[in-house]
């Protein structure tokens, strides 16, 4: 069954172009790896919520906004040995374009999938 990575991640506006070449430049590691596709969305319509929001859970500061994203794999043991080779040197995660201790991430197995 397949398996979800999602991602909030707070990044300043001044960076989006860099953020986005991050993505793309890292989107081979992980498929070399299995990962079947992967899909990174700017914040366009995220309000602030009466109790919490997507803004709230990435402590969002003035100039940044949140960005959704996920990766699916073909099932978690991919995934998973996947993520134990992000300690490769191969791997230099020093120069993120984001904070990434606001960042917020985890794995799901989806319940409801479908496509039109």
């Amino acid at each position: 069954m397949a398996y979800v990575d999602g991602f909030l991640i707070p990044v300043p506006n001044s960076r989006k172009a860099e953020y986005q070449a991050h993505e793309e430049k890292w989107w081979p590691w992980f498929r070399d790896r299995g990962a079947t596709s992967m899909t990174v969305c700017w914040a366009d319509d995220v309000k602030a919520g009466k109790w919490t929001d997507f803004q709230r859970a990435v402590a969002l500061e003035p100039e940044e906004s949140v960005v959704f994203a996920w990766m699916i794999w073909p099932d978690k043991a991919m995934r998973d040995e996947a993520f134990e080779g992000m300690d490769d040197a191969a791997m230099d995660m020093s120069e993120m374009p984001f904070d990434g201790k606001r960042m917020v991430f985890g794995g799901f197995v989806p319940i409801v999938d479908v496509t039109a």
